[in-house]
């Protein structure tokens, strides 16, 4: 039987990297962190780098973070956000106005969308749901199950939304800086 040395310690555990900041600048990114969406909403994190290793995120509360854009980590490497797939729905629709109708109709449930088109038309994308996926079929959407990147419209998610009734006394949508 082996009696461990008590003036040994432990081997000690990786230093968690900190990520405190966006990054606007020029320099390229030397590594990446691959989140859905609902990650990219969450200003305080533990997640691992595409490298392996492990970050803390701490971000201004309300930070969205998008696809694209880029992070410094507290040893100074850039980080850049990759938009993970995640499963969403797409929804179709024989007109602009049916188009309208259901993004009227998510808009009303404060869900989540997507805006896009490609050569076969225009199209909403959100997260997959069979509540909502009903829903769109009912108001005549074609609906369509698909595996993405979700990168939705700013809307309720931009800097300063507000509701009446929240205490700010700030006006629904004020945007930063504005």
């Amino acid at each position: 039987m082996s009696h461990a040395n008590p003036s040994e310690s432990p081997p000690a555990a990786p230093a968690l990297l900190l990520i405190e900041a966006l990054y606007a600048g020029e320099a390229p990114a030397t590594d990446a962190l691959e989140l859905d969406f609902n990650y990219r909403t969450k200003s305080r994190l533990r997640a691992k780098l595409a490298s392996g290793a492990e970050v803390g995120l701490f971000l201004p509360r309300g930070t969205v973070l998008r696809g694209g854009q880029k992070l410094q980590a507290s040893d100074g490497r850039i980080v850049e956000v990759v938009a993970a797939p995640e499963d969403l729905l797409e929804a179709r629709c024989a007109s602009a106005r049916e188009l309208a109708r259901a993004a009227f109709h998510l808009g009303n449930r404060h869900v989540a969308v997507e805006l896009g088109g490609d050569a076969a038309g225009d199209w909403l994308r959100l997260q997959a749901d069979h509540v909502l996926e009903g829903m769109l079929a009912g108001l005549g959407a074609r609906v369509t199950a698909l595996r993405a990147p979700f990168e939705p419209e700013a809307g309720a998610y931009a800097p300063g939304h507000q509701h009446p009734g929240d205490g700010s006394g700030a006006r629904i949508h004020l945007m930063a800086g504005q």
